[in-house]
């Protein structure tokens, strides 16, 4: 027996926690560099605010709703999250982290799930003041099935169990077939074109058929959705092929210092990011552009190799940064530069050249830098090639303070 944990408008909560005065308010949140809304309460729903649109445009609706805006707070949302996590992980016999803001637990030992699901429902907001729903099911694909029911009934009280499948078939027939897990708008639409317009009709196809026609993917789909198990638990996250760090600018950039300092930074996290999961790289993407939208776009990228599999932030900034000067053009704004890791490979395997010799003191300085910056918070140690003012870093002019990662941020209770 499986549990979909599911956060309601995970980011949105996460700014109710240490503001307990805009429960029961409308909210959204931003994206980055105040782009567009990524997410919205439900109060903010209710007000008939959509979702994924840009912020500018819809502006005057929220202000004339009064809606409290925010820009995303990474810090706060991660920190929240491992927090949950962690208490999680003690309510169920294997876990997998699937997002920021969901969670598969394993329920094989409990009696009563839906019991147990209130509780994991009351400890979420006991420890954390986070809102969460459960779906209860056999499968994956049933479990987040039942974590949407739970989310739109009232009825249910936030923990919705799925079994006995002939008893649901008319709660499955209104329930369109893009809110099946794995099954997007686009997928949707090809499914309609053999008239698979809801739940209940995908779950009736004949599997076989099924894959013939689009794929093993989705014929395991029409399995989970008859009970028969066929995606397991991930317990431990697997490592990415490709890593990349890409952002948007707060404003355009026409200097190729400020190029070569953020092309550093985003190198420099994707190295972060890449010994996280004990890899090496053994060769580095590099692009910049301008807005697709301006008179005269213009947009270029490289690929380099490595003289050796490498997660140095050093040999992967010195690199990404002399790229960027090959692709640099004079008479542009850019508004976008990415750094991509490619050709990954696991240290554990990989066998040292003979010819490297500062390899164990690289090691060694990777580790003390990343351990620093674990402990006395991210961004403490970098790079001069990051720059030190960096006026391109993105804009987040509704961000909320860093609550629980910051010493200087934290709440004042005055007696």
């Amino acid at each position: 027996m499986l549990a979909l944990v599911d956060c309601n408008a995970c980011y949105a909560s996460c700014e109710q926690i240490f503001r307990p005065d805009l429960r029961g308010k409308p909210i959204v949140v931003l994206s980055n560099n105040d782009g567009c809304i990524v997410t919205r309460n439900a109060q903010a729903k209710a007000l008939g605010v959509p979702g994924l649109v840009p912020y500018f445009k819809i502006k005057p609706l929220l202000e004339h709703h009064q809606v409290h805006i925010f820009s995303s707070n990474y810090e706060l949302y991660g920190d929240i999250s491992a927090r949950l996590m962690g208490l999680l992980a003690t309510l169920g016999d294997r876990i997998e982290i699937y997002s920021i803001d969901e969670a598969f637990l394993e329920l094989n030992g409990f009696s009563d799930v839906i019991s147990h699901g209130q509780l994991i429902k009351k400890l979420a907001w006991q420890h954390q003041r986070m809102p969460v729903c459960v779906g209860i099911a056999e499968t994956k694909t049933l479990a987040k099935l039942a974590n949407h029911i739970a989310k739109k009934s009232n009825k249910l009280n936030g923990v919705c169990r799925v079994s006995n499948l002939h008893k649901w078939e008319n709660v499955f027939k209104k329930i369109a077939v893009d809110k099946v897990w794995g099954v997007g708008s686009r997928l949707a639409k090809r499914l309609n074109l053999f008239k698979i317009y809801s739940v209940h009709d995908l779950k009736r196809q004949p599997p076989k058929r099924i894959r013939k026609e689009f794929g093993v993917t989705l014929e395991r789909t029409v399995l989970e959705l008859n009970e028969v198990p066929c995606f397991d638990l991930e317990t431990q996250p697997q490592p990415k092929k490709e890593v990349f760090c890409s952002r948007s600018f707060s404003k355009k950039i026409t200097s190729k210092q400020a190029i070569k300092e953020s092309v550093a930074h985003y190198a420099n996290r994707a190295a972060e990011k890449l010994r996280q999961q004990n890899g090496l790289t053994k060769r580095i993407y590099v692009t910049i552009q301008t807005s697709r939208y301006s008179d005269h776009p213009y947009s270029n990228s490289v690929t380099l190799p490595l003289p050796y599999p490498t997660n140095d932030s050093r040999i992967i900034i010195s690199t990404a940064t002399e790229a960027s000067d090959s692709l640099f053009r004079e008479g542009y704004g850019y508004a976008r530069a990415g750094v991509g890791l490619l050709e990954l490979t696991n240290s554990k395997y990989y066998q040292n050249d003979f010819f490297q010799s500062d390899s164990e003191r690289s090691v060694k300085l990777m580790t003390m830098i990343d351990q620093m910056n674990k402990r006395y918070g991210h961004g403490s140690v970098f790079f001069a090639r990051q720059g030190i003012k960096r006026g391109w870093s993105m804009a987040r002019s509704f961000k909320s303070p860093a609550y629980t990662t910051r010493i200087s941020d934290l709440p004042v209770v005055k007696i």
